[in-house]
Parts: structure tokens; C-alpha cells; sequence
């Protein structure tokens, strides 16, 4: 057996370009004549828009135009996120507020000048009248019946409705022995890559053509959309995502903006760029979580768990985001709630309120992270009331190896994972009983010390069953490899995801290198451009290494046969005497070997020396639908202390045990799961956009919102278990947002046990030292 590349921990090849300033980002594309945009966004939560008065601002030196929604009638139409699913409403994006403002930070008025500083000095000359309107800013007030409408032609506030049941819940309940139930809360999160959005359009007048530069994960999504918004044709509008700096979900929708510029370039026939500043992002990307989760289990004497029931008010915000509507979030919290165990009985309720608000949209985890806060916690208190090991109780009701593949209440299908198997890696690498131990020991020096877990289960790299069930307005359980040779024997692998961190170029690169038997130095990577596959979507949901890599294979395979094909042809052999490895093809009865590059000379430069009628082009493309998905699960322990004087958290060991199954590189795996734990941190100790009862944000820049720093992460072990994974290509399944599910619960668990002693549990994170204060006041006060 050769070495192989998958399963290497080998640098990532774009690393070069990018720690050596090489990169190219949106804001490094430059183009003659370029004009730049700054917006007047609104600072009000819920007004009428009276007027608009730009007159003062045509008297700053270089200002091109000033732009409301009303230049732009009849040369776009909206982007409307449409669901087939009931009781729910899409709600339109345009690229201007239209009539009227429904959060503070959304888009009212386009400045274009010269250059950016020219821009921003004249939107203070921009006069905006507003008519003040009611609203309720918190999801509790908004979702009832009389509170004021965001959206009038709704008629209702609630516009996503879903509920889940199987069997008799209400029964269960009534009979079970035991029972526990809170309400849960994870408040507003907002995404902070270090690259802001970033948008650069470019009309070519002669070909009557657009070409967007963005900073999207999703830039397939964006090209289909902006056609239908546009009126152009597919081969007019080209989306290309240069080098993007970081997303975590935030950079994963339509946003008006990107309609803004392509409109502005069409209008002026210049180019147009328009680049975020941080508390543009803060204010009006969009943001995650904010779900209200009441929830209750039931269980037997022994700890095994009979019913589960919830319900959710999500806040939605102000619109439904395309294209992922405001079922998004909401619904995968009631979709993932009992997570990888075995409950029979469930009903999960979920409805969807719009508030004033920046709109929900992806964020690392979509709903899972709330989900597993609520079961996780319920479950650490399960064991609590019985008396018994938090460990022990969730090995009772892990589904087993036996039991897969396993449907959930909710319907999702978990067709294989290591449920048990990642719980016990977490407890030996930690050594769990050792570690009961020491917390006991610290505890008796009055000190205020925790352990905390959680398991979770996740679906990944999703199929088209699951993605066209909602009846979204696109298909993103499909991906393309388009690989061909050229006639130097360089391979050139074309895809339609997207990369802005994950080291696809260099995960890519290593299935081809495996599967085809070539050299990986001779594997050219292309991504993050709409122009390359017929059909292309991006990276969201861990999908890229299981789709990807996928459709990798397959047309790898493909490609091999054609390479051996002419090589037999010209070694006089039979294919299957012939084998290739690191782009040398050999044959096994004879010592003849040709390299790739002679192969692919022959059949592109060389046309004498294969007959015509044999000769074939060395290209090959293939499209991958896992259908359903992966199943990819994960424990995650820890122990943490209380400060007792401040009431900070230190974390003093953390693990994480996960099967992702066949790993194609362990070092961008630990990167993923570093990075994705350390955001966990951030939700659970740090991060909350807080809006005021005027429907101010207060997080106004980064020494408002909080992000972990290095001195607030902990050395973090790994545990990795590559649990067999059938049906699938390549045995691949997705990790990208595995940290970020896992942590925040494991961290409530954990300081939840460090508190019990004085009768405190977390039931909302973040837990910051003010909340803790507050909850250990409160539990002295009531004795």
C-alpha cells in the first residue's frame, strides 16, 4: 500500500498567499473609474419615511449621486425567500428601505462619490423626516395578538409556525414518575469575522454583463437571485468570492447590499464598491439565536426518558433572510431538541416572530447550539433530582450502535455515529472518576468548581431530501466537481463551494491526489466562482468536505479510467494491468511506466499515436447528492471555577470527543474544532447583542460586544473517532460547527454544578459575571 494523502496532517497550501499579504479580497479589487458607496442606515426601529432631502449633500466636492429606494423603481424586483411550508410568511428584501424602516441599522440612503471618505462626509448632509411607529422589540410582546404589525400585509407578527408530535406526550407526562422542565435562553449573537462585508460590482457596457465581487460563502445563491432580481440572464451576472475572510454564517444570505452596488454599477457604468465598517456589521448583519425555549422531560425510576415536550418563540427579526427564510433557526431547534437520545414521545412547538430587529439568519450552528443548551441542561438536571452521574444517565439513553439507523420524534434520520463512543472518549481522556475527585477536593477548600458535559448529535453535508423539504427557493443538497487534464498533466478540480477558512483548497486537493493517483503538487484547486459548474451554492452546514469531497471522488474515479484507458493504449496493455499513483502510471506485468504528463501530451499534442476513434478528453464531471446526510456527533467536558469575587469563569481542562468520520486532514480538523470551541466560549461567557427598550443596539463596537481573547481559552485535547459511515462517498462526514453546538451547554452544565451547592442553575447564557452575581444574590436572599 502506497502513502496516502487523506488522513495527513499537511499544511494548507493557501496558507502561503495569505500570511504573506498575497491574498486577494474584495476590498483589494481595484478597477478604473471606481466610485464607493456610503449608507445612511435608520436610527429608528419602527418609522414611516417622510422624506428624504439630499440637497446639502451635493455641495461636498466629488459626490457623484445620492440614491433612495425610489431610483431604483422598475429595475429590480425583490429577492422573496418563499417556503412551501404552512403558517408562514416571506417577507421581501430590497436593496433600499422601502416606505418604511423596520430595525436601526437598516439601508435608507446610497451616497456615491469618488472615493469613500467623500461618501461619508455626505451622508451627514442627508436630512431624513421620519413618523415615528409602535413596536414591541422583545419576542414575548411581539407575539401577541393586539402587539403593533412590522409588516402590515401579514396581518400577523408570527409568520413561521411548525410543531412536531409523535405519540400521546400529554399521557406520558400525566403518568411519569419524574419530571423537569425550565425555560432556556440564548440571546442575540452576531457573527465578527475579521473581514467586514465586502461588495464590488462592475457593469461592461459592451457586453451588457455584470461581474459582483463579494464576500459571500454562498456565491452560486447570490448569482441566481440577482439574475431573478436583475432581469439578466445567468451568463450576464458572474459572482465571484475572492479570498473571504472568515464568515461563520453572518456572510451566508443575500443582503440588500450586494443588490445595491450591481444596481448602482448597471445605473452609473462604473464600478461600484461598498465596504462595511464594524458597527455596520454589528448593526445590520444578520444574527443568531435569541430563542425562548420552555421545555420539560419526563423519566422513569431508572432514569430513562419517556417524553419531551417545548415550546419556542424565536425572534425572527424584521424579515425572513433569503434564502433561508425565517424558519432557519426556529424550526432546527424544535428539528434537533432531543438530539442522540432515545425519546419516544415528543411535541415541539415553534413560532417565529418578527421584531425590530437585524434578521436571524446563519450562524455557526443554526439552532443546534440553543437546542442542545435546552436538552443538555435538562438532562444535567434529570440526574440531579435522581441522584444519579450525569455520564451514567446519558449512557442509559444514547441510542447504540444496534439501534442505527435511528428516526427521531421530529423525523431526522441519524444513520450511524459514535453516540456512546464519544461519550466514553471524553470521560477516558479527561479521566473522569480522577476528575470527580479533584472537584470534590477543590470544593472542600471552598472553592467554587464545576464539571460539565454535553452530547449532541448534528446532521451534516445534507442532501436533497432535507434541503427541498421546506421548499426553499433553491436545491443546496447537490455539488459538482467539474476535473479535467490539461496537456501538461496539471489537474484542474473546479467546484462550487466556497472557502473562507475551512482549507478546502488543500482537503480537495488531498481526495483528488488519493483518488485519482496523481501528484498533489499537480492539483489545481478552483472555487468561489459562479462561473465554474452549472450549478453552484457554497459552504454552510458543513457540507463541503461531504458534498465536495463526494462529488471529488466520484469524478475521480471517473477521470482515472479515461487516464488508464489511453495509457494502455499506448503501453499496448489492458486497463486493468495499469495502475497510477503520484501521476506515474505503471503497469504490474511489465516495468513500462508513462507519467501523466506524457499521457495527457499524447492525447491533446500527439494525436498520431492513439486512434482517433479511441481518443477521449481527459475531463470529467460529476454532481454528488448524499440525499438524506451524515449524522456527526460529539461529547464535549469540561471543568470550570467560579470566581467567588469577581464571578469570572476560568476554564481549567475541556475535551472534545467526535466522530466526523474519515478525516481528511487531522490539523485543519483541530483548527476547525479550536476555532469552532472558541466561539462556544464566546456564546456561553461573553458575546450578547443587547437591544434597549428604544430599540437601540448597545453593542456599538467591539469594547461593547464582547469577543474570547487568548487569555479566556484553555487548552483544549481532542479525541477523534472515525466511526464507519455506510452509504456515503468517501465516509466523510462535516465538524465545522461541532464546537460551537457543544460548548456553550457543556459550559452551563459546568457552572450549573459549580453553583449547586448555593441552589443556582443556568437557564440564559451568556453567563456573564453580572448575571452570576445577580443568581447568587438572589439564591442568598431566598436562604
Amino acid at each position: 500500500m502506497r502513502p496516502k494523502m487523506v488522513g495527513k496532517r499537511i499544511k494548507r497550501t493557501e496558507d502561503r498567499r495569505l500570511l504573506t499579504g498575497t491574498g486577494e479580497y474584495v476590498d483589494d479589487v481595484q478597477a478604473a473609474g471606481m466610485l464607493h458607496v456610503a449608507i445612511r442606515r435608520s436610527d429608528q426601529p419602527h418609522a414611516r419615511i417622510v422624506s428624504v432631502d439630499a440637497a446639502g449633500a451635493f455641495d461636498i466636492p466629488g459626490v457623484v449621486g445620492v440614491f433612495d429606494i425610489s431610483d431604483f423603481e422598475g429595475e429590480c424586483q425583490p429577492a422573496v425567500p418563499t417556503s412551501r411550508m404552512k403558517d408562514y410568511y416571506a417577507t421581501p428584501t430590497w436593496p433600499l428601505a422601502r416606505g418604511k424602516v423596520r430595525y436601526v441599522g437598516e439601508p435608507v440612503v446610497a451616497v456615491v462619490a469618488e472615493s469613500r471618505y467623500v461618501a461619508e462626509d455626505a451622508l451627514e448632509h442627508v436630512l431624513i423626516e421620519y413618523e415615528p411607529l409602535p413596536f414591541a422589540i422583545r419576542q414575548v410582546d411581539a407575539v401577541k395578538d393586539d402587539a403593533p404589525l412590522l409588516h402590515e400585509e401579514a396581518g400577523t407578527n408570527v409568520i413561521i409556525r411548525r410543531t412536531f408530535e409523535r405519540a400521546d406526550v400529554d399521557e406520558v407526562f400525566r403518568t411519569a414518575p419524574h419530571k423537569v422542565g425550565g425555560t432556556f435562553r440564548m440571546t442575540r449573537k452576531c457573527a465578527a469575522p475579521m473581514e467586514n462585508r465586502s461588495y464590488m460590482a462592475q457593469w461592461e457596457k459592451r457586453r451588457r454583463s455584470l461581474t459582483l465581487y463579494t464576500s459571500s460563502n454562498i456565491p452560486g445563491v447570490v448569482r441566481d437571485v440577482l439574475s431573478d432580481c436583475l432581469g439578466l440572464s445567468s451568463h450576464q451576472l458572474r459572482v465571484i468570492a475572492p479570498d473571504v475572510g472568515g464568515s461563520f454564517g453572518g456572510k451566508g444570505s443575500l443582503y440588500g447590499e450586494e443588490m445595491l452596488v450591481c444596481l448602482l454599477a448597471r445605473k452609473l457604468e462604473r464600478p461600484v464598491k461598498y465596504v462595511a465598517d464594524r458597527l455596520e456589521d454589528l448593526a445590520a448583519l444578520s444574527q443568531g439565536f435569541d430563542e425562548l425555549i420552555e421545555a420539560e422531560l419526563a423519566l422513569d425510576d431508572d432514569g430513562h426518558f419517556l417524553g419531551l415536550r417545548a415550546d419556542v418563540i424565536g425572534d425572527v427579526g424584521a424579515f425572513s433572510i433569503y434564502p433561508w427564510t425565517a424558519a432557519l433557526e426556529t424550526v432546527q431547534v424544535i428539528s434537533f431538541l432531543p438530539g442522540p437520545y432515545k425519546i419516544e414521545a415528543y411535541r415541539g412547538r415553534i413560532r417565529g416572530v418578527l421584531t425590530p430587529k437585524p434578521p436571524t439568519g446563519p450562524y455557526r450552528g443554526v439552532g443546534r447550539p440553543s437546542s442542545t443548551f435546552g436538552m443538555e441542561r435538562l438532562v444535567d438536571m434529570a440526574a440531579r433530582k435522581l441522584g444519579m452521574d450525569p455520564a451514567d444517565i446519558r449512557r442509559r439513553n444514547l441510542v447504540r450502535d444496534d439501534e442505527f439507523p435511528y428516526r427521531t420524534a421530529p423525523g431526522i434520520i441519524w444513520d450511524r455515529s459514535a453516540f456512546q463512543e464519544c461519550l466514553e472518549g471524553a470521560c477516558e481522556a479527561l479521566d473522569y472518576p480522577r476528575l470527580v475527585e479533584k472537584r470534590d477536593a477543590m470544593r472542600a477548600e471552598g472553592r467554587w468548581v464545576g464539571i460539565g458535559m454535553a452530547s449532541y448529535a448534528e446532521l451534516t453535508g445534507i442532501g436533497s431530501r432535507i434541503s427541498v423539504a421546506p421548499g426553499m427557493p433553491i436545491n443546496t443538497g447537490t455539488e459538482t466537481a467539474n476535473i479535467s487534464i490539461d496537456a501538461t498533466g496539471v489537474v484542474t478540480a473546479a467546484f462550487g463551494v466556497a472557502s473562507h477558512g475551512q482549507g478546502l483548497e488543500t482537503t480537495l486537493a488531498q481526495v483528488i491526489s488519493d483518488e485519482l493517483g496523481c501528484s498533489m503538487e499537480d492539483v489545481v484547486v478552483l472555487h468561489g466562482d459562479s462561473s465554474l459548474v452549472p450549478m453552484s451554492t457554497g459552504t454552510f452546514a458543513s457540507r463541503s468536505a461531504v458534498l465536495g469531497g463526494g462529488a471529488a471522488t466520484l469524478a475521480s474515479h471517473q477521470l482515472k479510467a479515461k487516464v488508464l484507458g489511453m495509457a494502455a493504449i499506448l503501453m499496448e496493455a489492458k486497463p486493468d494491468e495499469l495502475e497510477m499513483d503520484g501521476s506515474i502510471i505503471t503497469a504490474r506485468n511489465s516495468n513500462q511506466s508513462l507519467t501523466l504528463k506524457e499521457v495527457a501530451k499524447a492525447v491533446y499534442n500527439q494525436m498520431g499515436r492513439i486512434p482517433r476513434d479511441q481518443r477521449v478528453d481527459l475531463v470529467v464531471q460529476e454532481t454528488y447528492d448524499p440525499y438524506l446526510g451524515t449524522a456527526c456527533s460529539s461529547t464535549h467536558m469540561c471543568m470550570i471555577e467560579v470566581d467567588p469575587g469577581t464571578y469570572g469563569v476560568r476554564i481549567l481542562n475541556y475535551v472534545v470527543s467526535e466522530d466526523c468520520g474519515r478525516i481528511i486532514n487531522p490539523m485543519i480538523v483541530d483548527g476547525q474544532v479550536h476555532g469552532a470551541v472558541v466561539q462556544g466560549i464566546g456564546a456561553a461567557l461573553l458575546e450578547e447583542v443587547i437591544h434597549d427598550d428604544d430599540g437601540q443596539s448597545v453593542a456599538a463596537s467591539l469594547a461593547d460586544y464582547l469577543l474570547p481573547v487568548a487569555t479566556d481559552v484553555p487548552d483544549i485535547d481532542i479525541v477523534h473517532i472515525e466511526a464507519e459511515l455506510p452509504n456515503n462517498v468517501g465516509g466523510f462526514r462535516g465538524m465545522g460547527e461541532g464546537g460551537t453546538i457543544g460548548a456553550p451547554a457543556t459550559i452551563a452544565n459546568a457552572i450549573s454544578d459549580a453553583l449547586s451547592p448555593l441552589g443556582v442553575g443556568i437557564d440564559k447564557l451568556p453567563a456573564t459575571p453580572e448575571r452570576l452575581f445577580r443568581l447568587v444574590q438572589a439564591a442568598k436572599a431566598a436562604g
